[in-house]
């Protein structure tokens, strides 16, 4: 679904005006600091109606104002053109889709389905467990709202059962646990299948650019069979699980098992990846997850994303510049951001929009 354009009021330090995006790749050149990111950011926040950058949405607020709002074009398959409007007004946020209010951000899934390279991408590869699994489950939640809901949902359980083990209220734990163990069990079963048909693609894509086979990623449910982790476990051996960890839980006051504990690591011949890895390699891991990620949502739904590329270009040899450009999947639209000396012409298409960015102000090169 190709962004047509983007009107802001207030927004960072952009100029209040509308940008006219309409082309296929669209640059953003300029020094640090001018707004490059904060184009980008409008971008997704018109996609996911939240920003990467931070959860506090005043904070998008341009300085000496209290309000923003942006409303977004964009292009339907069929040709016609659709609209959604973000307003935020008395620290309370709405967002429209054609003029109708939207109660809960995943009506916007699938809208303008965007996938972000950011230098924060590193932290899928060197990060804490938490970061691999938000991932995974990103991938999953752009095109399947069930597994939305079943994520929020074990979540909102998972809660409510450290509370009852914090306030020692254990006659509700037998509750949480089937609770807990319904919607876990289906978590599971979609991280596995995802991360399988990830695997279809990531370590070929790893062995283009560096010539290095065998790379793999590996997926370590929390609750997992006695035979092996690639088995989904039953209700039985989860509750048998729970059960077992249940005085432990008790003495840390936290439950110490379920996938909000499971692990995923890069693997090559076995052993850990990522321990020996150059920083460059771990660098090149994060940039081809989210090609992966791209590759992997239009293998699901048939449908091609909106790239948004930040500056991840720059911590890349020239030659490995040169690679990852040509291994980007096919694409709705491609919005990347460059400094002036960057030789991004190389990387131009015939059409392509290039916006020189100064201060929140933007001029058309022609």
């Amino acid at each position: 679904m190709p962004i047509l354009s983007i009107s802001y009021v207030n927004y960072r330090n952009i100029q209040d005006s509308t940008i006219n995006l309409s082309s296929r790749e669209v640059y953003f050149v300029g020094e640090n600091g001018q707004g490059k990111s904060n184009l980008l950011e409008s971008i997704y926040y018109s996609a996911y109606g939240s920003s990467f950058r931070t959860r506090a949405d005043g904070e998008v607020v341009k300085k000496g104002f209290k309000d923003f709002s942006i409303k977004t074009l964009y292009k339907m398959e069929n040709g016609s053109t659709e609209n959604i409007s973000i307003f935020y007004e008395n620290d309370k946020k709405r967002i429209d889709k054609n003029g109708k209010w939207i109660k809960d951000r995943k009506e916007l899934i699938n809208t303008v389905p965007c996938i972000l390279f950011c230098h924060d991408d590193l932290e899928f590869a060197v990060g804490e467990p938490e970061r691999r699994r938000f991932f995974i489950d990103q991938c999953l939640s752009m095109y399947d709202l069930i597994y939305i809901d079943t994520n929020r949902n074990y979540k909102k359980i998972l809660k409510s059962r450290n509370i009852s083990l914090k306030e020692k209220n254990y006659e509700m734990l037998d509750i949480f646990d089937i609770q807990l163990v319904q919607n876990g069990i289906e978590i599971i079963k979609k991280r596995r299948d995802a991360i399988f048909q990830f695997n279809q693609i990531f370590g070929k894509l790893y062995e283009k650019i560096t010539g290095i086979d065998g790379i793999f990623i590996s997926y370590e449910p929390s609750w997992k069979s006695e035979e092996t982790s690639n088995i989904v476990p039953t209700k039985e051996k989860v509750f048998e699980i729970l059960n077992s960890k249940r005085e432990i839980d008790k003495t840390i006051m936290t439950t110490m098992s379920g996938p909000h504990r499971d692990r995923i690591k890069f693997l090559r011949n076995g052993k850990d990846f990522i321990s020996t890895a150059s920083t460059g390699q771990r660098r090149l891991i994060a940039i081809l997850l989210r090609i992966g990620q791209a590759i992997f949502y239009s293998n699901v739904t048939g449908k091609k994303p909106v790239l948004l590329m930040d500056d991840v270009l720059l911590e890349l040899d020239p030659e490995k510049r040169q690679a990852v450009t040509q291994l980007l999947p096919e694409y709705d639209q491609l919005f990347c951001t460059f400094l002036p000396g960057e030789p991004y012409s190389r990387y131009m298409k015939e059409g392509t929009k290039v916006f020189e960015i100064e201060e929140g102000r933007w001029n058309e090169r022609k």
